[in-house]
């Protein structure tokens, strides 16, 4: 799986997603930098990593939305490939309208940092598959800004098309519903305030991200 990890200005969870998907996805996974007018050719998937992008002026996600590469990236979503955006990726995505609703500041506005445990929703994505629905996960936050919000008819229609696939078990942001992570109405866009590629290896006190990784591979080759 070709993979293109997308870096801002501010990104700080670029090398993570970058060692994730050489680790698990493709060893010949690429950086590329915001003024790019095009993805590598090929490219089957976009990571939008994690961070502070443009220090989160105007909104946390506002500036990058607009950035030359993010008309690439909505081509390529508008094409059916896979796009995953972690923490300020998911902020992007919303920004950008690639995916409904908006993150806000944290319940009790703090910057949190720790492990979080997430049910499965949904196992009939792309994202998703290698997991059993219902399992509970271990995958850390990071993030000042996750607080997900949308208007009560998005999120009816995000519950009733099965489009939340993450739900934080304790809720430690505020999210309506507990949503910790949505995919797009195609189901080839996922964004997600926790981070998958920071559970990994077990060096890093949890696998339980692979899951994600192995379901995308998965994807690709029954395409």
């Amino acid at each position: 799986m070709k993979t293109a990890v997308i870096q801002f200005p501010g990104s700080n969870c670029d090398g993570d997603a970058l060692h994730a998907a050489q680790l698990l996805l493709d060893q010949g996974a690429q950086f590329v930098w915001h003024t790019e007018a095009g993805l590598p050719q090929g490219t089957d998937l976009v990571f939008l990593p994690g961070g502070f992008s443009y220090g989160d002026h105007l909104r946390s996600g506002a500036i990058a939305a607009r950035s030359p590469i993010m008309q690439a990236v909505k081509a390529h979503a508008e094409r059916g490939g896979y796009v995953l955006g972690v923490c300020n990726g998911f902020q992007v995505l919303t920004e950008s309208g690639l995916l409904p609703g908006a993150l806000s500041r944290n319940r009790d506005l703090h910057f949190l940092c720790r492990p979080v445990h997430l049910r499965v929703e949904n196992t009939g994505t792309a994202f998703t598959s290698a997991y059993t629905k219902g399992q509970v996960i271990e995958v850390p936050i990071a993030h000042g800004e996750g607080n997900y919000y949308a208007d009560p008819e998005t999120v009816a229609r995000l519950e009733g098309e099965g489009q939340v696939v993450f739900r934080y078990v304790d809720n430690p942001n505020g999210s309506l519903n507990d949503i910790a992570g949505i995919v797009s109405e195609r189901g080839n866009v996922l964004g997600m305030m926790p981070h998958p590629e920071r559970a990994v290896e077990a060096l890093l006190g949890s696998e339980d991200g692979r899951g994600l990784f192995d379901s995308l591979k998965g994807a690709l080759v029954s395409r």
